[in-house]
């Protein structure tokens, strides 16, 4: 839910992020909603999302392997993080989950599949590793299931 009291739902399977205000049954179309794929119209398997003070919406585009920003009425998204394919370059993510934005816009996003949080700067071409990074496990260094 933003400051506005809008809320704000992923659909997983709909690939797309839909605004709602209280009393709205349908919700406006805000992210993808055009079938899955890697345009940036499109997103595959939405997940986590974060909304700042300008209405912009982030998603963790979790098959994608890329977190977007959708401005607010935008027909097409901005790839600000990852979306060099999976992988576990600084370029890349795996399966991005967990998803904050901070008031400079740095992007903090959970990279499930590399058992690693990453830090992307605004407008930076590639991130880096702010905690994990160091395999699945139990150690202190290391993530067992991230999200």
């Amino acid at each position: 839910m933003d400051d506005q009291r809008y809320l704000y739902v992923s659909d997983y399977t709909k690939h797309e992020v839909r605004r709602y205000q209280i009393g709205d049954k349908n919700g406006t179309l805000v992210a993808g909603g055009h079938r899955n794929g890697t345009g940036l119209n499109q997103l595959y398997a939405p997940g986590y999302i974060f909304v700042d003070r300008q209405q912009s919406v982030y998603v963790s585009d979790y098959r994608n392997h890329r977190v977007m920003k959708w401005n607010k009425g935008a027909k097409k998204g901005i790839v600000v993080a990852g979306g060099q394919g999976e992988g576990s370059a600084m370029t890349q993510l795996s399966l991005p989950q967990g998803l904050f934005v901070d008031t400079l816009g740095t992007i903090y996003v959970a990279d499930k599949a590399n058992n690693r949080v990453m830090r992307w700067p605004k407008e930076a071409k590639q991130g880096t590793v702010i905690a994990g990074g160091n395999g699945q496990g139990a150690g202190a260094n290391q993530f067992s299931d991230l999200e």
